[in-house]
């Protein structure tokens, strides 16, 4: 009967030692899981985070780009363009006083709308502050700093289809303070009886 006894007893450590070794591995095992799933939470943070550093690089030089140019480029003055034609459709003389006053977004910087009537070529629009002394002028008589009749070229312009821009490069002086010429593209176009710019500084 000893020997049974010390059986069970020996057979009772090994169960003892056995679940313990089992304990063990099942902590390990939930330690284990438990770093791989911190590991894995850190890895998508890290991706998150990387992806929205990218998006902000990205957009960046846009942005950077808009609030430090001090002029407006060929894209920006065809959508003011754009933008005058279809004042002028909604409300003709609503739109001339915006144009006259650049409210309404129609002074930005050195872009500015020009209107002239398609019949006799007078000036009834004039964004540019610094020649206000412009409006009521036959456009056709218009010469730039060398000779060149620019005038005559938008006022021919203004003589096609509607829809049709037409470029006219001159020399004009930019809005603010420096009152001296410099090179000049316009695109004007035909809206209704008038014929209509906005032109960027090269």
């Amino acid at each position: 009967m000893c020997w049974k006894a010390a059986s069970l007893r020996n057979w009772q450590q090994q169960l003892v030692q056995r679940g313990q070794s089992i304990t063990q591995l099942s902590d390990n095992a939930c330690a284990i899981a438990f770093d791989q799933k911190r590991h894995a939470s850190a890895t998508i943070r890290t991706f998150m985070i990387g992806v929205a550093s990218a998006a902000i690089l990205a957009l960046a030089p846009t942005a950077f780009a808009q609030k430090t140019s001090q002029y407006g480029n060929a894209d920006e003055a065809k959508a003011m363009l754009m933008k005058a034609v279809a004042a002028v459709k909604a409300d003709k003389a609503k739109a001339l006083e915006m144009f006259n006053k650049g409210d309404g977004g129609f002074l930005d910087r050195d872009l500015y709308v020009f209107c002239a009537n398609v019949s006799d070529g007078k000036l009834v629009a004039q964004g540019n502050p610094n020649k206000k002394e412009l409006l009521g002028q036959d456009a056709r008589t218009l010469k730039d700093s060398n000779g060149k009749n620019f005038g005559a070229e938008i006022y021919a312009a203004g003589q096609k289809p509607e829809g049709q821009i037409t470029e006219v490069s001159y020399m004009f002086p930019k809005p603010g303070a420096d009152p001296k010429p410099a090179a000049k593209v316009s695109f004007v176009t035909k809206v209704r009886d008038l014929s209509c710019g906005v032109g960027y500084y090269k």
